[in-house]
């Protein structure tokens, strides 16, 4: 039987998942969002965090309950782990619903930043487009959303995502074209999540969104973390100045029965 953790029990966690370097853990270990699932409530051995679609397992793989965790799952999930025993669980219990694919992790160090080569970025803004801080207004347009439904989506609402969130969209003919915003945010920082409209693609909009952001997070010293989900993010976050770690394999699980 799996249980869903309580403040009390999400402090027994952090020691579970040191091993796994993602900010996005963080969101929910430091109390900021997300959900967790473990074995026992006392004294858990295995356990699973959700934020989004992202899904992170550690402890025990071995148990029943690990098997339980795994199925608890939202319909689409990208499942993250940091051990091939979790690996082979995860292989064996998903056989034939699941993707393996390669995200890519990157050195967390603000000096990595070069302030001058972000602000000559933002000079290159097109003529007839605008970039803004998104606020009420930018929230609450359809073509905002459309773009990216996890833009707001880890927050309780549009209210919730004004206030402890933060992002930049740049608008053309009344439309948001493109926009970068906290996927999900932790103590020292946020998660990054940006998104082009498909028509508005290889301008360099992405690469100004986020160079606002950067140093929007930068002036107020927060880290804006960046995980690269393909090649082509981790090629725009070296554009940005960010160094790469490593690359690591990660589960696309297609929950849908």
């Amino acid at each position: 039987m799996i249980y869903e953790a309580n403040n009390e029990v999400r402090k027994k966690l952090i020691p579970m998942f040191e091993n796994i370097d993602s900010t996005i853990v963080l969101s929910y270990l430091q109390g900021h969002m997300g959900t967790a699932w473990v074995d026992n409530l006392e004294n858990p051995t295995v356990a699973q965090i959700t934020v989004g679609i992202f899904v992170f397992y550690a402890g025990d793989p071995n148990t029943k309950e690990a098997e339980e965790l795994l199925y608890n799952l939202p319909e689409f999930t990208l499942a993250i782990v940091d051990s091939d025993e979790w690996k082979n669980r995860i292989e064996t219990v998903h056989n034939g619903a699941i993707e393996k694919f390669e995200r890519y992790r990157f050195k967390k160090d603000p000096e990595h930043f070069n302030r001058t080569h972000l602000q000559n970025i933002l000079t290159s803004l097109p003529e007839d487009y605008e970039i803004k801080k998104v606020d009420n207004n930018i929230v609450n347009l359809p073509s905002f959303h459309e773009l990216s439904e996890d833009f707001v989506s880890q927050f309780d609402s549009i209210d919730d995502f004004v206030n402890r969130g933060v992002g930049y969209a740049i608008i053309h003919e009344g439309q948001v074209v493109c926009a970068a915003t906290s996927f999900s945010i932790y103590d020292d920082g946020i998660e990054i999540e940006i998104a082009t409209h498909p028509q508005y693609r290889r301008k360099g909009l992405a690469t100004i969104t986020a160079s606002a952001l950067i140093l929007y997070c930068l002036d107020r010293g927060h880290y804006p973390s960046w995980d690269g989900a393909n090649s082509e993010s981790a090629e725009l976050a070296k554009k940005l100045g960010y160094i790469f770690k490593e690359s690591y394999d990660t589960y696309f699980i297609d929950n849908i029965k």
